[in-house]
Formats: C-alpha cells, structure tokens, sequence
C-alpha cells in the first residue's frame, strides 16, 4: 500500500461498495511552489509578488503557525478577483440540474503577472428553498485528488440534509491538478495496472529495486507529462484558488465543508485569510503540524484500530472469513492470507490476477466505512475458494479505474499534492529497514505495506515546498473540527489537536467506525452541523456523539 496515495476521502468509495453489496448479496518558513527561490518551476521569483507569499511564523521550529496572508486583494491579482463566471448548464449523465463555468487563477502566485494562468473547473446547485439563501456552501471530499465537482454531483448536490440544500448554493471547485482543473498525468491505464499490483512488501534485494523501480516510473511519468503544473498544485496554492472563487460568487465570507483531506484544505484556507471565515466544517481532520512519517505511522495504527473493529464484528457471522473473535489470531489470519498471495495470486475471471498489493488495496477500502464490512467479508470468503474477483473490484473502486480499465486522475493528483506538501517520510530503502519493527508493530497485517509506501515521495520529481506547522487562524469566526473515535484514514487524535491548534476550534467527536461523520447515520452528528450551518451556533464544547 502507497502511503503517499493513501486516500483520504469521504464516503464515496462506500457509496460504490453499497452497489457492491446490492450486486452479490520542521522549519520556519513554507513556500508555496514557485515563490522564495523558484528552483522548483526553474524560474526566479517575482520581487513584486514576495510581499504576498504565506509564510510560517513562530519560534518552534517543529510546528511554527502559518501566517495570514494581507487582507488587502494585491495589484498583481485583481484581474483574477473581479472574474464573473459564466454559468451554464453541465453536460453529461450526472450534470442535469447543476451549473458549471471556469474560473482562472495564476498558476505560479509568485509570478502573477507574468507565469500564465490555470484553469478552474466550477460547479453549483442553486439553493433550493424555502427560506432565506445563507449563501454559497462550498464542498470538498477530500484525497488529495478527489473531485469536488463530481462530489457535488453525485452525492453534495442531492444527499445533503434538506435543509442545508434550501438555504444554500452548494457549490464546488475542483483543486488544481484534479479532475476538470488541469488534471495531473502521470502513466497510461496499463502502466497504472502494472503499478498497482508491484509487491509492496519486498522480500530481497531484488524485490527492492523492483519496488523503487516502480516509483521511480511512476515519477518520471508525472514530470513527462504534467511538467508545467506539478510545481504548483499545493495545499496553499488550492487554498488561495478558494478566495479567487469565493470572489467571484460575490460571497463576503466562505462557508464550508471539508472531508478529510479537505479539512487540511480548509483550515489552510482559515489561516491564510482569517477575516473571510465563515462556517466552516472540518470533518475527519488532519493534523497540520505532522511531518510524512508520522503521519504514515499514524495512519497505520489507524487502520489496524479500524480492522480490529472489523474482525470483531466479522466474529459475530457465521462462516467469519478470519475464524477468530481474537485480533491478533484474526490479524495473523489475514497476515497468512496476503503471505499466500505473494507467491500464488488469485483468478480473477479476468486477465488480471489479485496480486498481495491488490489485495491489500481491497481490504484497506473496505475498512473506510462498516457498511463495507458485509462486502469485505464476502469478498475474503470468496477468496479462500480461490476467488479473486470480489477483492479486486474493491481494489478497483479504491484506484477509481473503471469497468474499462480507465483510470480517473485521483492518484497522480494525490501523490502530486502529498509529495509536494511534506518532505518525504524516507528517502531510502535503508531507512525504511529501520523503520519495519516499528510500523510491524502497530500492524501486524499492514505494517509492512505501509512502511514501504512510505518511500514513494523520495524519488518525486519536484522539491517539496511545505514543512509540518500549526494553523492559529486567529480572528477567525468559530471553526467546528469534527473526529471519529475509529477512523482508519485520519485518526481521531489528529482532529483534536487540530481543535485545539485553531484559536476558534470546536471539537465534535463521533465515537463509532468507519472515516467522517456527517451524513453517515448518526443523527447526533447531523443535527449538531445543520444547526451550526443554519443558525451559525456551534455545538458545546467536547459535545460527543455515537
């Protein structure tokens, strides 16, 4: 498992799972790429621009604060804030009722004036009323890779609570290098097959170099064919692309609901232009002030939290797949199972086999949300009779590769924006040796996996140009940070501290499975978000919810 892709999206892989189921019964400055030296896009940098460019202020250098951004719109960017965007109705099967347009922002902030532009693909669902309009509500599911615009679409524009949908716009933006906005390229779709089932746990030297081989390829594709905007796809960047949209729907203030990866968009938003915060919801948070190691080892923890709830639950049904109620046998059970693969994968009923990559690929997408659980331990039965098919359907849904093969861009955007955001959590294969016990230890079942993913970034084309920091936001209005108790993909540790980092945090826990909360069932949870979105009053302090 590529940690350095591992997803961190809302529901819609287990909206997919469901149809599943229904079918088989440590520095003190961040510059944002393209400005401080400009070695990263091989041009200098903009002396009229420099003025503009967030920058990490603090004392401790581990976790310094990102600094607001001025309030005051720069000259080198007015063209941008005074767009209007041009509606019109969305083309294909999924677009009736909704509006899309293009937006434009400068592709290097460092470089406005002069460094060409990147185009924005843009959505709305107009408020449907009754009742006053609050607004526009922007959405983001997270990744980093995940199409807001297809978010909004398939699920925002109609799942949300009623309410919500009558009194606001929800609208969408796709982040650049995503989707519709200038998406990042990196491997043909049989490059991407081949990719996906390279054998993340190396057992030699030779299947080391054939692991960093892949990566390696992977990288040098990415920086063939999406040269000009891999340098710019930033967290910051995406960010600061937000006010650009935010102008041009006439908003004062943006309102906001950011899953997963989109709450670290979101925050980023509220730290560089704190004076503009809205209501904005950051459910299944990440912690800003982690650097790439930790957050792969913290993740690995939470997907053995997340699979202990699982062979717990599997336990309770006749014929469990794992054949234990206890975690550790469970887990060495499943352990055994991808050992199998690695020497002897799987039919398929197709021309691809389920390698122990793909495999792990099925159950750790299993593990964002329990109703995938029924889907999964179907899928392990099925292979314990030599049946792959189930488990690489899962694996499939996790890629976004459709039933043709194709791939949607979600991975290439996701490593581009992690490997730019963080320095790489290892930058050699020696490195990640030493680090094997560790990650073994906080999953027997994954660890391994996790711990070699964690290599990819170090043979990334592009410097990375952010550091861990923390994000005060201080002046802005009150910030709902929301955790759940067992989140596999971003720990429930990970939104208290970034409660706590945010001057107007407020920390809502869910204690349950599966990753994010709103609209997933707990009417708790629901009720807290819609009544802050509509009255804008926060839930108490440390409310809990299950």
């Amino acid at each position: 498992m590529d940690t350095s892709r591992l997803l961190r999206t809302s529901g819609t892989l287990i909206a997919a799972a469901a149809l599943l189921l229904s079918g088989v019964a440590a520095q003190a400055t961040v510059r944002p790429q393209g400005e401080g030296d400009g070695r990263s896009a091989g041009l200098p940098p903009d002396p009229a621009a420099g003025a503009q460019r967030p920058v990490l202020s603090g004392i401790p250098a581990a976790a310094p604060l990102l600094a607001p951004l001025p309030a005051r719109v720069p000259a080198a960017l007015r063209r941008y804030y005074g767009q209007k965007p041009s509606w019109h109705a969305c083309t294909g099967a999924k677009g009736a009722g909704f509006e899309c347009a293009t937006l434009k922002a400068p592709l290097d902030y460092g470089r406005a004036r002069s460094g060409g532009d990147v185009r924005l693909a843009v959505a709305r669902k107009r408020a449907t009323g009754p009742g006053e309009r609050l607004g526009s509500l922007m959405v983001n599911p997270g990744g980093p890779g995940g199409s807001a615009v297809g978010f909004l679409q398939q699920y925002a524009g109609s799942g949300y609570p009623a309410a919500v949908r009558a009194r606001y716009d929800i609208v969408a933006m796709d982040p650049r290098g995503v989707a519709g906005s200038e998406p990042v390229s990196c491997l043909t779709d049989a490059e991407m097959d081949a990719y996906a089932q390279v054998d993340q746990t190396p057992d030699n030297d030779t299947e080391v170099k054939q692991l960093v081989a892949s990566y390696k390829k992977f990288s040098h594709g990415c920086a063939a064919r999406s040269a000009r905007i891999l340098p710019h796809v930033s967290t910051i960047d995406a960010a600061r692309d937000m006010d650009i949209f935010r102008a041009a729907l006439g908003d004062e203030k943006v309102h906001y609901i950011g899953a997963s990866y989109g709450t670290f968009l979101g925050a980023t938003y509220a730290g560089l232009y704190p004076s503009r915060v809205g209501r904005l919801v950051l459910d299944g948070a990440l912690d800003p002030s982690l650097d790439a190691e930790q957050v792969n080892r913290d993740q690995t923890t939470g997907f053995q939290t997340a699979f202990a709830s699982f062979a717990k639950d599997c336990s309770a049904h006749e014929e469990c797949p794992l054949g234990s109620d206890n975690v550790t046998d469970a887990g060495n059970t499943l352990k055994r199972f991808f050992r199998d693969l690695d020497h002897h994968p799987l039919a398929t009923g197709t021309s691809r086999q389920l390698t122990e990559s793909l495999a792990t690929t099925g159950v750790i997408a299993a593990m964002y949300d329990e109703a995938a659980w029924p889907v999964l331990r179907k899928a392990l039965r099925d292979a314990q009779t030599g049946d792959g098919a189930l488990l690489l359907k899962l694996s499939d849904i996790y890629y976004e590769r459709d039933q043709h093969g194709h791939y949607a861009n979600l991975m290439a955007a996701n490593s581009a924006v992690n490997c730019l955001d963080l320095p790489p959590a290892y930058r050699s294969p020696s490195a990640v040796r030493r680090a094997l016990p560790e990650f073994e230890k906080a999953s027997p079942a994954f660890g391994e996996s996790f711990a070699w993913g964690s290599l990819s970034c170090a043979y990334w084309p592009v410097h990375s140009t952010g550091t861990p920091h923390r994000i005060p936001a201080r002046g802005a209005a009150p910030i709902l940070v929301i955790g759940t108790t067992r989140d596999p993909a971003t720990p429930y540790p990970w939104a208290r501290s970034l409660a706590s980092q945010l001057s107007s945090g407020r920390l809502l826990t869910y204690d349950g499975d599966g990753h994010t909360a709103y609209t997933r069932g707990s009417t708790c949870i629901d009720t807290a978000v819609n009544d802050y979105l509509l009255t804008t009053t926060p839930p108490p302090a440390s409310r809990r919810c299950s």
